[in-house]
């Protein structure tokens, strides 16, 4: 059985939406390279068909990659989640206690982390260390660049 992974709604309806758009439009796309390749000739000396299909092969893995991921992703109701302690979706705002800097992170599903806007996926190291903390406690946690020590500050939603 797939890992349950969990999505804000923003995150389950993109993953929908590029579902549907290599269903319709990556497929109909492929199709097209296909027969245009197949209209130029012998298809036992045609790279062009042989490509066009394998990337036709290489399209349905990722739409049934996508249909497996989207069969085991569970919404989040952000609104009943505890601020106690972080979880999946936390809002988390840490201090470096060596050097004081201080940083946000929102622990997201893998697909939907991108760290230029704060998001980290909840199967990375810092979250590791993050989840189930609560304000005040500090925790060392192992990053390719070593041991840091932090510290939590404040969690929301």
């Amino acid at each position: 059985m797939a890992e349950v992974s969990y999505y804000t709604k923003d995150g389950l309806e993109k993953l929908k939406e590029e579902l549907q758009y290599l269903k319709t439009t990556g497929r109909a796309n492929i199709a097209k390279a296909i027969a245009e390749a197949r209209d130029k000739g012998d298809l036992s000396e045609n790279a062009e068909y042989d490509a066009a299909k394998e990337a036709q092969g290489l399209h349905e893995g990722k739409i049934a990659k996508l249909e497996g991921v989207l069969s085991s992703a569970r919404l989040l109701d952000e609104s009943k989640l505890d601020n106690s302690k972080v979880l999946a979706l936390s809002i988390v705002k840490i201090k470096n206690v060596k050097n004081g800097a201080t940083m946000s992170y929102q622990l997201v599903s893998e697909t939907e982390a991108d760290l230029k806007a704060g998001k980290i996926s909840v199967s990375s190291p810092i979250a590791q260390g993050l989840l189930g903390k609560s304000v005040g406690e500090k925790i060392e946690i192992t990053v390719p660049a070593g041991k840091i020590e932090f510290e939590v500050l404040e969690i929301s939603r």
